[in-house]
């Protein structure tokens, strides 16, 4: 087995999002069952530098990987590595910038497709950078999603990313200028921001709503206020275990009393029919996700699996 690179092209022309929504859906459940294990992401840091490494094994599909990126004040670059479980032996290196990006929207729209209170029609968006334009494409990938109300600080970021999301989804895209339009009446808000502090007022969210968090993986951030989570019926986190070194939009909360890790349980856990996701109609209902490795070694492995059959993708690396 000679190990192969692959380039972020060669990732955008083989994977599509609802692709990527199915291989979440599978490897979360498999993590819920015993069929996967992940770690939780570590960060080494140096002045201007942070390296984030996080692994995990599917052993349903006889693979193993880790995800490694670094940022500086430059911005992020990613890649993933695959790993043959029988053999040991390395199987390849993708660039995993769109991967990444894609498997992060996908956790979204498998969240929303077993949580949501109905089928999506409209939504509130928080956010206008590259994540959040996943996250429009992974709900549009589940729901019959027609018009997203979209909120960020920056208004001529809010129209320029309105006016190309809506020319590549065909769905209407209102920019808004007070976050209260992107949250007041709708039955899915999702938050894909770098903010600091809460984006939101907790007190307006509709009967039944569904927020999808998915910005924040650092305990000094937060983007859910207390009211948020003090209002939530139920509480679902991709990982427990990541979101306790991660969700620092549970931490003030805690702090006050509205909150308790034993509320939560894993979006894995409610697809095996292991735990539940929503008590009824009416509940409201946060997604906590702060992203884990298992998912991208998993749409790694559709990649690679895809990209063998093509021997024209890739290069062989020396080694």
């Amino acid at each position: 087995m000679t190990p192969r690179f692959y380039r972020e092209s060669e990732v955008s022309q083989i994977l599509d999002m609802t692709t990527a929504v199915e291989v979440v859906d599978e490897c979360l459940k498999q993590l819920a069952i015993g069929g996967a294990e992940n770690v939780p992401r570590h960060r080494s840091r140096t002045s201007g530098f942070i390296l984030h490494s996080m692994s995990a094994t599917a052993g349903y599909l006889n693979v193993a990987g880790w995800k490694e990126y670094a940022t500086t004040k430059n911005g992020a670059r990613f890649h993933v590595g695959l790993y043959d479980c029988e053999s040991g032996r390395m199987k390849a290196i993708i660039e995993a910038d769109r991967l990444g990006q894609m498997r992060t929207g996908a956790v979204t729209g498998v969240a929303a497709r077993y949580l949501a209170p109905c089928p999506i029609t409209q939504l509130g968006l928080f956010g206008t950078g590259w994540q959040a334009e996943a996250q429009l494409e992974a709900i549009k990938a589940v729901h019959p999603l027609t018009r997203a109300f979209v909120y960020s600080r920056d208004e001529s970021r809010r129209q320029s990313f309105a006016a190309r999301m809506s020319e590549e989804l065909k769905i209407e895209i209102i920019p808004v200028h007070d976050p209260r339009e992107a949250v007041e009446d709708l039955p899915l808000v999702i938050t894909a921001t770098s903010a600091k502090a809460p984006v939101f007022d907790g007190t307006l969210l509709a009967e039944g709503a569904l927020v999808c968090a998915m910005g924040s993986n650092w305990l000094q951030k937060a983007e859910l206020d207390v009211d948020a989570i003090r209002l939530a019926d139920n509480i679902v986190c991709d990982s427990i275990e990541a979101c306790k070194l991660e969700a620092g939009d549970f931490v003030v909360a805690q702090e006050k009393g509205y909150f308790d890790w034993d509320k939560p349980v894993e979006l894995g856990a409610v697809l095996a029919n292991l735990a539940v996701g929503r008590n009824n109609k009416d509940s409201v209902v946060i997604f906590k996700s702060v992203g884990l490795a298992i998912e991208d070694v998993a749409l790694a492995e559709k990649f690679y699996q895809r990209a063998a059959a093509n021997p024209g993708l890739g290069i062989s690396l020396p080694f």
